[in-house]
């Protein structure tokens, strides 16, 4: 499922128009980003638990030439689904 069709669905459900409801999916993911920017966790009760993580500093090989070098420590963005979320997958089985 693209972004188009994710609107096109949301809408539907909610009753919206497509434009607002692209409006509403822009405004979370600019919410979203910019919490997760800032280092503050964003747990949405039933869904899951967004967060910013600190990866190390880690030495890579160039598989080529056999180089090393240093990656530099960055935060990267992660998600980890809640459990209500889990169940709901596990039931489809």
């Amino acid at each position: 499922m693209n972004n188009k069709e994710f609107i096109a669905k949301l809408s539907q459900k909610n009753g919206m128009t497509i434009a607002e409801t692209s409006t509403n999916v822009d405004a979370l993911t600019t919410v979203i980003t910019e919490h997760l920017k800032d280092g503050d966790t964003i747990n949405i009760s039933g869904f899951g638990v967004f967060e910013s993580k600190m990866r190390k500093e880690r030495i890579s090989v160039n598989p080529k030439s056999g180089q090393r070098m240093l990656i530099p420590p960055k935060i990267v963005p992660s998600f980890r689904p809640s459990v209500k979320l889990k169940d709901k997958f596990k039931e489809a089985e």
